[in-house]
């Protein structure tokens, strides 16, 4: 009779190969040969998912000229500092389809413009987080979401008003264990999973009717990390999460639609979900600075967690903000750097 705390799904470790050639691959091309690298890895419907102003691509040829080139020739020498890695089913299509997740930073020199943005010739880092959808030897799907504001701070083009959280470059786990290169228990997979559906259940429309502080206790541990995108900034414990970004969001907010995704996994002790978007809510004031429109804006977000127990640890979140401030008639982009994006 199999131990059920020892099982491990096979085919996940197959996925992981695949999507390590593709990074790997995708990391030694230089601008020129990039667009020939990805058409030999990916399969002939590929669909791109990227952030304003890149939005969704499907044809890997134009990911590689839009997006890729003009990076690697802006951020020369780059160098993917990942942090987490892992593997899993997606629970969203009935756990058919297998995704591989890879996050951290690309570093590199800022060597010349990017977007508008000024170069800097000093180190710089762009927070990424990559989905990528794997059938059989090839990469059918990816949503790769980045933080360009944060490198824009970083060039020291500061787009937004002061944050309610930290800005900084943000640190993997505080386990240093998120490269799940080896296999792990279906087990360990399947409580993160189940962890994170409980916290979305729990989040729903922001009804659940308890404090703020006693709702997000029953999922997440007291000493949380919370590592937002920039223009929000990062938070440590739950009194300052709720203090300085959950409170204040929800009450920046109305008309929140529920949440969905278009994948949703975990493998081991790290879990993940992105969307397109997640969900769609309307400013009512105060949101980043920002004066209410009365527009309903789509929040195109990736979550990553780490559990700890039978509570949630830290989460590091990508939310396409340029994209928000679009819809609301606000070109964060083109206000920075005077070029309409």
């Amino acid at each position: 009779m199999n131990d059920q705390s020892t099982l491990i799904d096979p085919d996940l470790q197959d996925a992981k190969t695949v999507a390590t050639r593709y990074l790997t691959a995708l990391d030694a091309a230089d601008p020129a040969g990039i667009e020939t690298v990805m058409g030999a890895l990916v399969t002939p419907g590929f669909t791109w998912h990227g952030y304003h102003p890149f939005e969704r691509i499907s044809d890997a040829a134009a990911v590689a000229r839009e997006f890729w080139a003009p990076l690697k020739t802006s951020l020369t020498r780059i160098q993917r500092r990942q942090d987490v890695f892992f593997a899993g089913r997606n629970e969203i299509d009935g756990f058919e389809s297998i995704w591989v997740v890879s996050m951290g930073h690309l570093m590199g020199l800022f060597d010349h413009p990017w977007l508008g943005i000024r170069p800097t010739r000093k180190l710089t880092m762009l927070r990424y987080c990559t989905f990528l959808r794997i059938e059989g030897d090839r990469v059918a799907e990816e949503a790769m979401y980045f933080d360009i504001p944060h490198l824009m701070i970083q060039a020291g083009q500061n787009p937004f008003p002061p944050q309610t959280g930290a800005s900084l470059v943000q640190p993997g786990p505080l386990t240093h264990d998120g490269l799940l290169i080896d296999a792990q228990p279906k087990a360990e997979g399947e409580a993160t999973l189940a962890l994170i559906n409980a916290m979305i259940a729990d989040l729903g429309t922001w009804n659940l009717g308890l404090p703020l502080t006693e709702e997000l206790a029953r999922t997440w541990s007291d000493d949380m990390l919370w590592w937002g995108p920039a223009g929000i900034g990062a938070t440590y414990t739950i009194e300052r999460y709720a203090e300085q970004h959950s409170g204040p969001f929800r009450a920046s907010f109305t008309d929140r639609a529920k949440t969905r995704h278009v994948a949703r996994l975990a493998e081991g002790n790290y879990g993940g979900f992105f969307g397109w978007p997640n969900f769609t809510a309307r400013p009512t004031g105060g949101f980043m600075g920002m004066p209410e429109t009365g527009k309903s804006g789509e929040f195109r977000v990736i979550d990553i967690y780490r559990r700890d127990g039978d509570k949630l640890a830290e989460n590091w979140i990508f939310i396409d903000i340029l994209l928000f401030w679009k819809q609301q008639g606000v070109d964060i982009l083109a206000r920075a750097t005077g070029i309409d994006a």
